[in-house]
């Protein structure tokens, strides 16, 4: 069976608009952990939590896919003005497609909790996928790409763990925010 999403304007506009919020996110420079093997710390981890909280599994997906698309094509869209196809062969490449399911699952968590959403139940929601799913992800491709044991990048990617928390609390507080003044997702 195919399963397809029709996609109305105002769908396409949201997906375009969170795919422009993570170029933007950009222009906060990478830092830079030597035992990642070149993975940095960016601010556009923040973007797939809030496209997945505010528009929903489908759009914040949706969104992370178009802006990796315009990421391979070439466009410097990456923290530190990377781009191309490369950067998914490189030790960043697990997280970079993570995004797409990290959004998702947000989403998906968030449109779950939508009628009794609370600060609480958001970070959750943001911590589960775009911490924990995100890292199961990326972590395992570190390593492969990084030629480094699977141990040493995950003892490695503690370094992240505390501003990646700090991003889901802005994120929680970011999605409950628009749910109560202007709700992106229908329930």
């Amino acid at each position: 069976m195919l399963w397809v999403y029709v996609m109305n304007t105002k769908d396409i506009v949201f997906v375009a608009l969170f795919a422009a919020l993570m170029a933007a996110l950009a222009i906060f420079p990478p830092i830079n952990i030597p035992v990642m093997g070149g993975v940095p710390i960016t601010a556009q981890s923040l973007g797939v939590m809030l496209a997945g909280g505010l528009l929903g599994a489908k759009r914040g997906g949706l969104s992370m896919v178009l802006f990796l698309i315009l990421v391979a094509a070439g466009l410097p869209l990456l923290s530190g003005g990377r781009g191309g196809y490369g950067v998914f062969l490189g030790p960043s490449g697990g997280f970079l497609i993570g995004w797409i399911i990290a959004a998702f699952v947000v989403g998906y968590l968030i449109e779950k909790m939508w009628n009794e959403l609370s600060y609480v139940k958001a970070g959750i929601a943001a911590i589960l996928g775009g911490i924990v799913l995100l890292y199961a992800i990326g972590v395992p491709w570190v390593a492969y790409a990084a030629e480094i044991p699977l141990m040493k990048a995950l003892i490695g990617s503690a370094a992240y763990i505390p501003g990646d928390i700090i991003k889901a609390v802005i994120a929680a507080v970011v999605i409950v925010q628009v749910k109560k003044s202007y709700p992106l997702i229908q329930r």
